[in-house]
């Protein structure tokens, strides 16, 4: 079970990662990821750049019926809980199951999952501050 405090449960929040975020698909989940900065927080009180990492899930109806779309989210949740001290603070990250997630074992929802965050968390480009001189 993921904490509490690492779980995203608001839809601005999801948007958050699926608007402004890095999106990296494989055969069987897409990950969306942002990094939470003072612009895309919008003056949000319960939202700061130094939080820890939170994780959603979207598993859509076309993964299969309830009890197929509930062992599928169980299983990211699974793989991601090892995964989560070892992201950076202030990420929002969204995994999005598709179709194929739903018959695929457990170890190719981990490589898949692997590679797809390896590629956002590249694309992530720490702030940097200009220095004049």
């Amino acid at each position: 079970m993921l904490p509490s405090s690492q779980r995203l449960r608001l839809r601005r929040d999801f948007g958050l990662a699926t608007r402004c975020g890095h999106r990296a698909a494989s055969g069987t989940v897409v990950v969306h990821l942002a990094r939470v900065t003072d612009e895309l927080a919008g003056g949000r009180q319960d939202v700061h750049v130094d939080d820890p990492a939170r994780v959603g899930f979207v598993v859509s109806r076309a993964c299969g019926p309830a009890v197929t779309r509930n062992r599928v989210r169980r299983r990211l949740r699974h793989l991601m809980l090892p995964r989560l001290p070892e992201l950076p603070l202030g990420i929002v990250l969204v995994v999005r199951a598709l179709p194929a997630a739903a018959s695929a074992s457990t170890e190719r929802l981990d490589a898949d999952l692997t590679r797809c965050l390896t590629r956002c968390l590249s694309r992530l480009v720490p702030a940097t501050v200009a220095v004049h001189s």
